[in-house]
């Protein structure tokens, strides 16, 4: 059984001074490329359930595919729930054996953000999970517009709530096709004077590769979510492979020629978040 928490794959990230890819699944053909990736590159993966996906199907089925790929791997594998809306979504989760748990409450006044997600880490601490917590808001490409984060409102998050792991914003956005966004170095060098807490980046896809490795290795930010680019990996694969054959019908060999694809782009990001 390779099932691990938040915390034990990001800590020694921190120490060591890498970064873990949170990769968003969609099906079960993206979330076995992204462990076979993982496994290949001898690397901590975690596997992330957000809200497109749970609307998509239902979370007690994440959790049992989830924890099926985990506890076949060789590797350390995190069954993450990702923006978790509400005290009732991560308690599901949490009783469904997800190992870590995102609350988002972004969107809430400041005391409002902290209260819940306080109770929230402590319910999931009390559980062995963990729990990520974000503080400023992260938008969305041609969407809600960023609020970026506030180094000394940051401090007081990771202090009063327990967090273990915080996602900022900083210039990333969700969304982003094209890999631009830019990164206020002075907000997250003050960020990290802050706190000690292990750095998360949603919209991880927006970076430039060579940006992403940088932060890496070279900052506080441990995780980074990766959505986007996978997706537009496995759109590819998928017009290629009905282009190549107009007399495919079989859903199973279909999606399954995505995984090659899928599992090479998620190599190449593994290794980015680890190259010094």
């Amino acid at each position: 059984m390779t099932r691990a928490t938040l915390s034990q794959v990001l800590q020694p990230a921190m120490q060591g001074g890498y970064a873990v890819a949170g990769v968003v699944c969609l099906g079960w053909e993206d979330a076995r490329a992204y462990v076979a990736a993982a496994e290949a590159e001898g690397a901590p993966i975690i596997l992330q359930a957000g809200p497109g996906a749970r609307a998509h199907m239902p979370l007690p089925v994440w959790a049992t595919m989830f924890h099926a790929l985990a506890d076949a791997a060789s590797v350390p594998v995190v069954s993450h729930l990702d923006h978790g809306r509400s005290a009732e979504d991560c308690k599901e989760a949490i009783a469904l054996g997800f190992t870590s748990v995102m609350f988002d409450g972004s969107r809430l006044p400041l005391e409002e953000n902290i209260a819940e997600t306080r109770a929230i880490a402590r319910m999931a601490h009390a559980a062995g999970v963990s729990c990520e917590g974000e503080i400023g808001f992260v938008g969305y490409q041609d969407g809600e517009t960023s609020a970026g984060t506030d180094p000394s409102e940051a401090a007081r998050f990771a202090a009063e709530t327990g967090v273990d792991a915080m996602a900022i914003s900083i210039g990333n956005v969700h969304l982003q096709q094209n890999q631009q966004a830019r990164i206020d170095r002075d907000r997250l060098a003050a960020i990290e004077a802050a706190t000690d807490v292990p750095l998360v980046i949603h919209g991880g896809s927006g970076l430039p590769h060579a940006l992403r490795a940088e932060l890496a290795t070279g900052s506080h930010i441990c995780k980074f979510n990766i959505g986007t680019e996978l997706r537009m990996t496995f759109g590819a694969a998928l017009r290629e492979t009905l282009a190549a054959d107009a007399d495919l019908f079989d859903r199973i060999g279909i999606l399954s020629t995505t995984e090659a694809a899928l599992s090479d782009k998620a190599r190449e990001v593994i290794r980015g978040l680890r190259a010094g």
